[in-house]
């Protein structure tokens, strides 16, 4: 797939989190203490303003991790993806890359005329920018994975989130409509999601949508033309795939997937043979506080002075 228009502030460390910054009770676990305490999964899901399908895979995850651990026992999963993972880090950084060093090797040379040294200059500029992009997408990738993703979320306007070259929001309530988000990251998702509508077979056209379906907002990116390839519809959504039709497909829509599910939301498709609808659901409200019960300090015990 080709360089996704990523906002960028400089800062590769935005949006990952650090032991200093944790709180010792992340509500998503909160959440899912509530469920594995007998509590009804729908009851919970809507008092964290997360979907219900999201929470129940939280619960899954959380038991089988834990199952793993007590029995020592190898994630077969984690490992597959820690494979793939791996070969997709190779495919994403080698063409910007390359690129990037034939520029320099000619920008070294000495020998261009002035007009083609300052059009090399631009083009190894654009391929270094292209390059630190992926490195900021792998590291939020890992952060995901590790539970070390830190979500900002701020009450913004959709327009703010939506200000992509070549996108015009039309239809639904609008691009004044107000999402609670982390607005740099959340614009990285749609990004994502506006790339991927860019799909062979080339669009007719594309818009996106912002509707409001209570307790959510949901973005849609729709995509006017002919169906995309199943196995390419397939390999976008699975973490580090690779299509057999040589789409370019590496990270796809994971990361978006994993940013988005850190917002409490869902990620998903809809096509049939006219359009496609990519489209990104976010509670509208924020979650409540994880209602957190203070550590008991331990009673000091008087055993006749022996320390």
């Amino acid at each position: 797939m080709a360089p996704a228009a990523h906002p960028s502030n400089g800062d590769s460390t935005r949006g990952l989190d650090t032991a200093e910054s944790r709180t010792w009770q992340d509500p998503r676990v909160a959440a899912v203490l509530e469920v594995l305490g007998g509590a009804a999964s729908d009851e919970v899901a809507a008092r964290w303003a997360v979907d219900q399908a999201v929470l129940d895979r939280w619960v899954a995850v959380f038991v089988e991790a834990g199952t793993a651990q007590v029995l020592n026992r190898p994630d077969a999963q984690a490992l597959a993806h820690r494979e793939r993972f791996l070969a997709a880090f190779t495919m994403e950084m080698r063409t910007p890359l390359a690129v990037a060093m034939g520029w320099s090797d000619l920008l070294a040379a000495g020998d261009l005329a002035p007009r083609s040294f300052l059009r090399t200059a631009e083009r190894l500029q654009e391929s270094l920018t292209t390059l630190g992009d992926r490195l900021i997408d792998v590291e939020l990738l890992v952060a995901a994975a590790m539970g070390g993703l830190r979500i900002e979320r701020r009450d913004v306007c959709a327009r703010d989130v939506l200000a992509l070259p070549g996108m015009e929001v039309i239809g639904g309530s609008g691009p004044d409509t107000r999402l609670h988000v982390d607005p740099e990251l959340f614009t990285r998702v749609v990004a994502d999601l506006w790339e991927a509508s860019a799909l062979e077979p080339a669009p007719r056209a594309r818009r996106v949508e912002v509707q409001v379906i209570e307790p959510w907002v949901e973005v849609r990116v729709v995509r006017e033309a002919e169906p995309i390839d199943p196995d390419v519809l397939k390999a976008i959504f699975e973490p580090f795939a690779s299509d057999n039709l040589h789409s370019g497909v590496a990270i796809g829509l994971y990361l978006a997937r994993a940013l988005t599910v850190a917002h409490g939301g869902t990620i998903g498709l809809d096509q049939d043979d006219r359009q496609a609808v990519i489209w990104v659901r976010v509670p509208r409200r924020p979650p409540p506080p994880a209602q957190v019960r203070p550590i008991e300090p331990v009673a000091a015990h008087d055993n006749g002075g022996a320390r």
